[in-house]
């Protein structure tokens, strides 16, 4: 191992199922090492970054600061999944008192990376991905501030790449909670990457106030240095750069921005690098723009939002017919909320577009009507490809709703593989499927007064019924929640695969599944088939 490192731990040693095998990064209060699973739950990943985070043997007070670290993160990472941000596994405390420095630490199971932002740089000052780094990075923050959480600490260290080359945020020790419009985060940063209001803020008992904003000014400071190699204020040091950060904030100084800046990102530096924190862009608008000047997204057409808007609120939707059996049970609405997350059928459609996942449609193709997105780029074909297969068939254009539709849910048998599978099953991936003697049509066979109740993320129904045919990306997300319900109200000890058994509800209700102890007779057939299609999508090594 070369270079101190906050954690030592040996080669070989053993947390749970865990074998540490090589050190990967380290920081101020935790060290990283790859591991690699030795037996155990066969749903884990065979290799894992084992994040140690020392809670046990110090001072007292060194040892509340660490706990309160540890807090942060294990919490952010237990109630957020989303696609840009590092999934965590399980946590585990190391129980070694002949290992005093080891003794009581927290060991955080991680998704493990390919490598940093940080070693990109390094090797590559200007990289050529960059454009579409920045504009997934960019989506890591967008979803985590509609969770109501701050980063904190945004910085090409604290940006892993991931095999197929996709960026996702990591490191959330420092991330906060919004309380309003605050969050309350320790009185630690990055010089460099904190936006000059918190260089001279008072910290109370509870540490600095901060707000999104402060990770926007953390992203304009880090698109100018991934795109010309260099900071966006004078200084050859971080304290020089700090300096110039407070003076730039009380109009003594100006931005001296990189004439090597492209037009379309000095805009986008300069919404984020405001001299005050309200003048600066929100991450939604940040969001939009970023994958305007990356080329990773169609911008939505607005006369087509609108008309989706209207065919989805539209008192004429509410005239479609439902058949007395509903192929989803009861269709009534979940108890559970999706903070921040899509609120309907117009958002649903325009998210992905905006969030750069290639899907497109044609300008004279209704939203919401007929037929499958009509392009993909190269990055929806290996989209979330560590946990949905690459070569089975998958179509490409569907995996970035597939993944987010799993992601979006906080349930761990509620994942891409499956909803695929079910896909596959109900329809063969064909969008225009029509049953009207069912009542089901689409991607997902929904019956249109069902979906009505899971098209919104919010546990209300939509205004009205929708009318067949049935968008893809609405039929898909609505299915994720829809999942996710069933999930949080199958009985805990019924037999079997567990996502075989959602499906089965999927067919029918939880209820009945629960009353049969299992899947019912009449739905057998139909869950060896997403059984089959389950394994089949699901990479190895994964459940």
């Amino acid at each position: 191992m070369s270079g101190p490192y906050a954690v030592p731990v040996p080669r070989g040693y053993r947390v749970g199922v865990w074998e540490v095998r090589r050190p990967l990064a380290t920081g101020a209060f935790g060290s990283v090492y790859e591991g690699r699973r030795v037996g155990g739950d066969e749903s884990l990943p065979r290799t894992a970054a084992l994040k140690f985070l020392p809670t046990g043997t110090s001072t007292p007070r060194r040892l509340a600061h660490l706990r309160e670290l540890v807090e942060r993160e294990v919490a952010l990472h237990r109630r957020l999944r989303r696609p840009r941000l590092i999934r965590m596994y399980e946590t585990l405390t190391v129980d070694d008192p002949d290992r005093p420095g080891l003794d009581g630490a927290t060991v955080l199971v991680l998704e493990k990376a390919e490598s940093s932002l940080a070693a990109l740089l390094a090797a590559e000052p200007r990289p050529a991905a960059g454009p579409v780094l920045l504009a997934q990075i960019c989506e890591g923050l967008d979803q985590l501030h509609r969770a109501g959480w701050v980063h904190g600490d945004l910085k090409p260290a604290n940006v892993l790449l991931m095999a197929d080359g996709s960026a996702r945020l990591a490191d959330f020790n420092l991330a906060a909670e919004l309380e309003g419009t605050h969050a309350y985060a320790p009185a630690f940063s990055t010089p460099d990457y904190t936006p000059p209001e918190l260089l001279w803020s008072e910290i109370g008992e509870r540490g600095h106030r901060i707000r999104p904003s402060a990770d926007v000014w953390a992203f304009g400071v880090l698109a100018h240095l991934v795109l010309t190699g260099s900071f966006p204020l004078p200084g050859g040091t971080p304290a020089a750069r700090r300096d110039a950060a407070v003076a730039y904030a009380r109009g003594s100084d100006e931005l001296r921005l990189s004439p090597e800046l492209p037009d379309a990102w000095r805009e986008i530096v300069c919404a984020c690098l405001t001299r005050t924190h309200a003048d600066r862009i929100g991450t939604d608008a940040l969001l939009r723009r970023t994958a305007a000047a990356a080329g990773t997204a169609r911008a939505p057409r607005l006369p087509g939002l609108s008309r989706l808007s209207r065919a989805l609120t539209s008192p004429r939707a509410s005239g479609t017919s439902g058949s007395p059996r509903s192929p989803r049970g009861s269709g009534l609405p979940g108890s559970r909320r999706v903070r921040g997350a899509v609120l309907g059928a117009v958002v649903a459609t325009a998210a992905v577009a905006v969030l750069g996942h290639g899907i497109g449609t044609r300008a004279d193709h209704p939203p919401g009507a007929r037929g499958a997105p009509r392009t993909a780029t190269p990055a929806s074909a290996v989209y979330g490809a560590s946990e949905l297969r690459t070569d089975r068939g998958i179509p490409a254009v569907y995996r970035p709703p597939i993944v987010d539709a799993a992601h979006a849910c906080r349930h761990p048998d509620v994942t891409p593989a499956l909803i695929a599978a079910m896909l596959k099953t109900e329809s063969n991936f064909d969008p225009d499927l029509s049953d009207p003697a069912r009542d089901e049509y689409g991607i997902a066979r929904w019956t249109p007064r069902v979906l009505r109740w899971w098209m919104r993320s919010d546990g209300q129904p939509a205004a009205s019924v929708p009318e067949p045919p049935l968008s893809p990306d609405v039929s898909i997300a609505a299915m994720g929640r829809y999942l996710c319900f069933i999930a949080s109200h199958l009985e805990p000890e019924l037999p079997g695969d567990r996502r075989v058994l959602i499906a089965a509800a999927y067919r029918t209700s939880y209820k009945k599944v629960n009353e049969a102890g299992g899947v019912p007779p009449k739905y057998r057939d139909y869950c060896a088939r997403v059984a089959h299609h389950l394994k089949e999508y699901t990479p190895p090594g994964r459940r």
